[in-house]
Formats: structure tokens, sequence, C-alpha cells
């Protein structure tokens, strides 16, 4: 039997088609997402916890829901 593969869900942002608008920062319950230099979006995966609040409120859809390995 082999042993099971703990997934979780995590948001990844394409930083380079990220406009920086803030909207994904504003509903993150957990405030694991921060606008870097006024330039793109980047996420605390150590505080993200896959709720997919962002994705779906980004207005250019380019954050993506994702499962990774725990």
């Amino acid at each position: 039997m082999e042993p099971k593969t703990r997934t979780r869900r995590k948001a990844f942002v394409d930083t380079g088609a990220c406009v920086a608008c803030g909207c994904c920062a504003r509903v993150c319950p957990l405030n694991a997402i921060q606008i870097r230099n006024g330039i793109y979006a980047r996420v605390d995966r150590t505080r993200c916890v896959g709720c997919g609040k962002c994705a779906r409120e980004c207005p250019a859809s380019v954050i993506e829901i994702r499962e990774v390995q725990a």
C-alpha cells in the first residue's frame, strides 16, 4: 500500500500579466497577498489557504488556484 500524499490548494499569480490593481489583496481573508512595488501581486503561500476569492475577484484573470503537495 502506497502512502497517501497530502495536497493543499494555493494561489499562483502570473506576475507578467498582473496589472497590480489590488483587488485580490482587498478580498484575501488572511492577508496573504501584497502588491509589490506597484507592479504585481505576490502570494505568501505560507498564509494562503487556496480559498479562491482572489482568483474570482481578479479582473485580469491572472490568478490560478492549484493543488500542491504539502
